[in-house]
């Protein structure tokens, strides 16, 4: 069951602990794979791109992040049907999301 699950997929290792911490303090379950009602991607090229378009497609809401200068990836992403942020806004978007998606499956 993917109600109330987060999939946050991150390289850096202190950072995807702060994503999990925030999704958890708001009531989440996080999970590394599996079915998830939200994935957090991290934008770090083609196969990032890749994950976004099979998450997005399976009717997985998508939250992707990557640095505000790599407009191109950016745009690739929300082409591919997830919503993108900067690196700098994807916390403060997180707490948002999960409050309001409270696990309906709302797309974002």
């Amino acid at each position: 069951m993917s109600e109330r699950r987060v999939r946050i997929v991150a390289r850096d290792l202190f950072f995807r602990a702060k994503l999990e911490a925030i999704a958890r303090a708001a009531g989440w379950t996080v999970s590394p794979s599996g079915p998830a009602a939200i994935a957090v991607v991290e934008l770090a090229g083609k196969s990032s791109l890749e994950l976004v378009a099979e998450l997005a497609g399976s009717g997985v809401a998508v939250l992707a992040f990557g640095p505000h200068v790599e407009g191109e990836l950016l745009r690739a992403a929300r082409l591919r049907g997830a919503e993108v942020v900067p690196n700098s806004k994807v916390e403060a978007r997180l707490k948002e999301l999960l409050s309001e998606e409270q696990g309906t499956g709302r797309k974002l």
